[in-house]
């Protein structure tokens, strides 16, 4: 048997210290599941999963022992862009310093090393069963380094057997009402059921993704149905466009900007769309030509409103946005921090907010990519490193940004940042100003 969670990873250890138990689902399976009520893992037969010989490599960074959790863990602080003005609040700034102001800290600017591993204090396991992400270790600031529960949601409706249609519309519905489902690829997955919980919290309404009669009524009121036409103009079709992006930093260095590759990838950033999906829905369509009528999402008019609080959630791979009032406005999924480079805890603010970022890259307050051991400026881009959005934190070199590779996010794991699609992170960028509160919660 082998243990597997929601998200289809495998695990290869459930703690035995009555924070986890276990249970039997509709199937008879057996499923573990945390104080919340939350599935964590069912256990499945190997070969379901497993050829004969096949690897089998298990995730590690969900559940582990405290005994023998190792003692330090790799000190990584991701860069920050380079310079430019945007106005008060729309700034860009250089890498920050690279310093802990904290009365006998350790000045890190005159380090040798590029990264050098610190003792973190151990996180052990919450005795009340909390989320599985307060397990790892965490670098304390602001004097709290707690297991902080993030708050809870209310399930939503699973989503039945719906065409690839039907699940766009309730994707775009979700995304015009700024509850992100990430890109938009007509697959029902984690991504949906999270933006689907939280406008529910929001609205004080309940949502049932299987009625798709009601969901296109609501669209229709809304901005319209799901799929409009398009034509490509010459400005589209002209770029300017990379032919690749490397992935060496010092051969990024060289371009004269981190654009997008071709015009299937612009379309797709524009219309929130996966880019395999917009190819899909036009096949044998050349994009590259000027007065082609393509098929693509109706997006809507962004989300507006002042947020007064974000909340970055660990455990849900969300990014909760909040206003003065304490009511949630909009919520994206996002990549948040990996076992090996794990997010802070704790509350910063929003120091800064950039637009169209440059990226320094310094080895020796950054990370070691590939044999690159100077500081390097990547020009701006949707490609870059941070996209096209940098929130600077108070914490250093921390910040909420963009990403190159948007239908990655809330799928993998970042280097300790908050890393949300471009255009999730612009609209956010759009309703946050300087001062606000961040809080990362597990």
């Amino acid at each position: 048997m082998v243990l597997v969670t929601p998200e289809g990873d495998l695990l290869d250890y459930i703690p035995a210290d009555g924070s986890v138990r276990a249970a039997r689902d509709g199937q008879g399976r057996r499923v573990y599941i945390d104080a919340w009520g939350n599935i964590v893992a069912t256990a499945m037969p190997a070969e379901r999963y497993f050829a004969r010989g096949e690897r089998r490599d298990f995730r590690r960074d969900r559940y582990r022992q405290v005994e023998g959790f190792p003692e330090t863990s790799p000190d990584y602080f991701p860069p920050a862009p380079g310079s430019g003005d945007f106005g008060d609040d729309l700034t860009t700034g250089s890498v920050p310093d690279y310093r802990d102001r904290t009365p006998g800290a350790v000045d890190r600017s005159t380090l040798s090393e590029p990264m050098p591993g610190e003792a973190y204090p151990q996180a052990e396991y919450p005795p009340d069963g909390g989320n599985d992400m307060a397990s790892l270790p965490e670098a304390p600031f602001g004097g709290q380094s707690d297991f902080v529960p993030g708050p809870r949601f209310p399930s939503a409706t699973p989503i039945g057997k719906k065409s690839s249609a039907e699940v766009t519309a309730l994707q775009v519905f979700l995304d015009r009402e700024g509850f992100s489902p990430g890109v938009i690829d007509g697959k029902k997955g984690s991504n949906v059921t999270k933006a689907i919980e939280a406008w529910q919290v929001a609205t004080g309404e309940t949502l049932d993704p299987n009625d798709t009669e009601a969901i296109v009524e609501r669209l229709r009121m809304n901005g319209g149905l799901p799929f409009i036409t398009y034509e490509i103009t010459p400005a589209d079709a002209a770029g300017p466009y990379v032919a690749s992006i490397p992935e060496d930093y010092a051969h990024k260095a060289a371009l004269p900007a981190l654009s997008f590759t071709s015009t299937t990838e612009m379309l797709a950033e524009r219309f929130h769309m996966d880019e395999a999906y917009l190819k899909e829905m036009n096949p044998g369509v050349d994009f590259s030509i000027p007065g082609t009528i393509v098929k693509v999402i109706n997006v809507g008019e962004p989300k507006k409103g002042k947020v007064a609080k974000i909340l970055a959630d660990k455990g849900r791979k969300q990014v909760l946005a909040y206003d003065e009032a304490g009511t949630l406005i909009a919520a994206y999924p996002a990549s948040i921090g990996s076992a090996d480079t794990p997010s802070p805890s704790g509350t910063v603010t929003v120091e800064r907010i950039a637009l169209n970022p440059n990226y320094t890259y310094n080895p020796k307050i950054n990370f070691q990519q590939g044999a690159n051991d100077k500081v390097l400026t990547l020009q701006p881009g949707p490609n870059g490193p941070v996209g096209t959005v940098w929130i600077a934190l108070s914490k250093p070199t921390y910040g909420i940004h963009g990403t190159p590779e948007p239908s990655k996010i809330g799928k993998t794991q970042s280097h300790g940042c908050i890393r949300l699609t471009n255009w999730d992170a612009t609209e956010l960028a759009k309703m946050t100003s300087k001062g606000v509160t961040v809080e990362f919660v597990d």
